[in-house]
């Protein structure tokens, strides 16, 4: 995995005083299920609070400063009514090989 990272790179860095945040699914369990992700509204570069709504919600803390590239990955599992998910942070090598490997989501960006 090391080696086939090692001279990818990201489709989106950080921008000046910002971080980026890449949020990865490669289970394909719930493939048919959206889960939506949403950031907090905070301005200040602090702890954000990433949530995902699936059949529940799932929440991850992350302390971003600017310049950081934070990987965070949603696991979905079985659940009642429809999948379940949950976040985890994931190190480098792993995030990128998923960010490589994996297809783009549908993104919906809510204006404030």
């Amino acid at each position: 995995m090391r080696n086939e990272v090692a001279s990818f790179t990201l489709p989106k860095l950080p921008e000046e005083d910002k971080a980026v945040v890449y949020m990865v699914r490669p289970s394909g369990l719930g493939g048919l299920v959206r889960f939506n992700v949403f950031v907090d509204d905070q301005e200040a570069p602090v702890s954000r609070k990433i949530h995902s709504k699936a059949e529940n919600w799932a929440e991850r803390v992350v302390v971003a400063k600017a310049g950081d590239i934070i990987f965070i990955e949603q696991e979905p599992g079985m659940g009642i009514i429809m999948a379940r998910n949950s976040l985890k942070s994931i190190d480098e090598v792993t995030g990128k090989y998923h960010v490589k490997t994996l297809t783009l989501g549908t993104l919906i960006k809510a204006d404030k």
